[in-house]
């Protein structure tokens, strides 16, 4: 049975403001639909890759959780596969939210409705951001077999077996058995940590990885196990955000509290070995590790409804939402037991990103970075 994707998020909740250079109060919050949100007075420089256009700004409990549905699992599965019983979903709870159990603290992010709604929300950026598309690599599925890395809620592995019923299998493994039961009947979810040794009784022809950033420890191992589980002219493709918030006109400041947010998860992350921004080093480890024809696209992905085109602009209304109501997900761990912050520091920081993030008084923009690679024939 086909799965019913989820459509867009309704926009029309989404609180949003009018800025505009000239004036010198901060005016009060609205909440109208992203079209309707007023543009801000001045033009940002256009961006330099042809594959985007310009940005431009206008004039420790557990918890029992029954054994879950048949879609996991089967042939084929690695040897780091786990059994789907119910140790698997026991689930641990720290900070108010809660996280997976299996190979724990591999994943410093919550697993739990809110965060996989939050992740549904992504998933539409970064298809929207690609223009419409789940991925780049200059291929056709019909009849090949597709793993999704680190799938997460298997929105991207659902759509793909939505668009592309001839494809012969896609795979979805993550840490979490979090993933819907019904699905495409060419997709199927398994619990595996990749980062373990590799059994896969065959070959893929297509391996995606997207929005791993935090989560993998040696990424050159697993860039060389992909290249090893890839058919001769197979792909690879990396899609991954370059976690370094910036603006086109000056307007996010040092001091801006999203930018802290940002650098103290960059800082956490590189004390735990888990880097936050691979994405500027996915096309050298593509390479290094033997793949040709390594292409690399950037995109822009802008925080905030303050873009003129409307693609951008539903983008951004989007992000300022992930911002908001995802922060507490984003610091929660990392910040309290790796950085050492109080509960009420990372609170203040909390309210200032959701603040920061509803004024969109800065013209905040993450890179969206697209690797392609083909195994040598």
């Amino acid at each position: 049975m086909t799965c019913t994707l989820v459509p867009p998020l309704p926009l029309d909740g989404v609180h949003t403001t009018t800025f505009n250079m000239a004036d010198s109060t901060e005016p009060a919050a609205t909440a109208p639909a992203p079209a309707a949100v007023a543009e801000a007075a001045f033009p940002l420089k256009p961006v330099t890759s042809p594959s985007s256009p310009a940005v431009e700004a206008p004039a420790a409990d557990h918890v029992e959780v029954d054994d879950f549905g048949s879609s996991y699992g089967g042939e084929g599965a690695s040897h780091a596969s786990t059994s789907l019983h119910s140790s698997v979903t026991n689930y641990e709870w720290k900070h108010g939210r809660r996280y997976h159990s299996y190979q724990s603290g591999a994943y410093n992010f919550p697993n739990d409705e809110r965060e996989q709604d939050r992740l549904d929300m992504v998933h539409h950026v970064f298809y929207r951001a690609l223009e419409d598309r789940l991925f780049l690599a200059p291929i056709k599925l019909d009849g090949l077999r597709v793993l999704d890395v680190g799938t997460g809620t298997g929105l991207w592995a659902i759509h793909l077996g939505d668009d592309h019923p001839g494809a012969a299998e896609i795979v979805g493994n993550d840490l979490s058995p979090i993933q819907p039961d019904w699905c495409p009947p060419n997709v199927k979810f398994i619990v595996d940590d990749v980062e373990l040794d590799w059994a896969e009784p065959e070959p893929y022809d297509f391996i995606h990885l997207r929005h791993m950033a935090g989560s993998i420890k040696d990424w050159p191992r697993l860039v060389k196990q992909v290249f090893e589980n890839l058919k001769p002219g197979g792909w690879i493709e990396f899609q991954e955000t370059e976690n370094v918030l910036y603006s086109q006109d000056g307007t996010l400041k040092p001091d801006h509290s999203m930018v802290k947010m940002m650098d103290g998860l960059m800082e956490a992350c590189e004390k735990i070995g888990r880097t936050m921004n691979p994405a500027p080093m996915m096309r050298g480890w593509a390479e290094d590790a033997g793949f040709t024809n390594v292409q690399e696209q950037r995109f822009r992905i802008p925080v905030g409804a303050w873009p003129r085109d409307p693609r951008l602009k539903e983008i951004g209304t989007l992000m300022s939402v992930n911002m908001a109501e995802g922060v507490e997900a984003f610091t929660a761990a990392l910040f309290c037991d790796v950085l050492g912050w109080s509960h009420d520091e990372v609170s203040v920081l909390n309210a200032d990103v959701r603040s920061s993030a509803k004024k969109g008084d800065a013209h905040a923009i993450f890179d969206f970075l697209i690797v392609t690679g083909q195994k040598p024939l």
